[in-house]
């Protein structure tokens, strides 16, 4: 995916950067990506995301943890938004501290004290999540997987590796209060400049038949669709292509910034088609670490899928474009 933006104008702040790192690796295509090595890579843009609708507390989380590479300049940034559903509020908190550390294996993505670690014991450890109001325990629930065909975007818009692991059982707590449901994780990386050379309109939800389903639609900046991809993990945990698919917007919602995002869809596929509704309309996320407006949220609807009835629910992104200079963006319009 998907999902959460990231520039390369960043230059302005590299005279606070001191450390050097080698040039970013081109992009292929082509390669063989293991769906198991979660880990760092030396990439333009890269990063990693967990999001989830946790109904049943009445909860929505986003977090997401951006790394750089601007010709051989590091800069990091991470994203915390929660919705509680019941009052309606959604918190949005940004970390910019220049402190992070990445390994692998296990995973381990750190910024200042917000920190991503996968325990020892393979595929299917658990992971800890723990940065601002968010402590979690997130226990996969099917190994990670390759999204086929390997990568979002063209050429045109850059192109970012893409795996998952599409469902995790949630526990512990986010803002104080007990949590429970079900998430997922993202790790892409590449040499796209999300919010300056694309923008996207994304879900990943989870079917009550057991499969997961990722729906990606990649834009250009004058609103071309250049990319229509979807990819259905199934309850045998496997990865796989879903042909002949429309992603049709059938409402929006006009934000406090102005800007307008399609928040309810239809989509169609040879699987079937199902119906996505926001939960919470008021979802839009600025952003001043990486200069990008964006709306993040949770998602609900039905439909026939595999030719049975579903439910569906989990969590969509919609990419707004950079943040105007009066809103505290890097670049962009005044």
């Amino acid at each position: 995916m998907h999902r959460a933006p990231l520039l390369t104008a960043l230059a302005l702040t590299s005279a606070l950067l001191t450390s050097c790192l080698p040039p970013a690796v081109a992009f292929q295509p082509g390669q063989t990506l293991d769906p198991a090595a979660l880990g760092p890579n030396n990439a333009a843009t890269e990063w990693w995301y967990v999001s989830g609708y946790l109904p049943d507390t009445q909860q929505a989380f986003h977090w997401a943890q951006f790394k750089v590479n601007y010709q051989g300049l590091p800069y990091y940034a991470a994203h915390i938004a929660v919705t509680d559903l019941n009052t309606g509020k959604v918190t949005f908190l940004e970390q910019g501290k220049q402190d992070a550390a990445f390994s692998f294996p296990p995973l381990n993505v750190r910024q200042a004290d917000w920190t991503l670690i996968q325990h020892t014991g393979g595929n299917t450890a658990p992971f800890a999540l723990n940065a601002g109001p968010l402590h979690l325990t997130l226990t996969p629930q099917k190994n990670p997987v390759v999204h086929p065909p390997g990568y979002s975007g063209t050429p045109e818009t850059g192109q970012l590796y893409y795996q998952s692991v599409t469902r995790l059982g949630v526990s512990g707590t986010v803002a104080g209060q007990p949590a429970s449901g079900t998430a997922w994780l993202d790790h892409q990386w590449g040499d796209q400049q999300p919010g300056r050379s694309a923008l996207w309109d994304w879900f990943g939800v989870h079917l009550s038949d057991g499969s997961d389903l990722m729906l990606y639609r990649v834009r250009t900046l004058d609103g071309r669709v250049v990319q229509l991809a979807g990819s259905e993990v199934g309850a045998d945990g496997v990865a796989r292509e879903v042909k002949n698919v429309t992603m049709t917007p059938t409402r929006s919602w006009k934000a406090p910034s102005g800007r307008s995002y399609a928040i309810d869809w239809t989509v169609t596929s040879e699987r079937g088609s199902v119906t996505l509704r926001a939960v919470h309309d008021d979802q839009e996320l600025l952003s001043k670490t990486t200069s990008v407006a964006y709306w993040e949220g949770p998602v609900q609807g039905e439909g026939q899928w595999g030719g049975a009835a579903v439910t569906v629910q989990g969590m969509g992104e919609f990419v707004g474009g950079p943040l105007t200079k009066a809103e505290g963006g890097t670049f962009g319009a005044k």
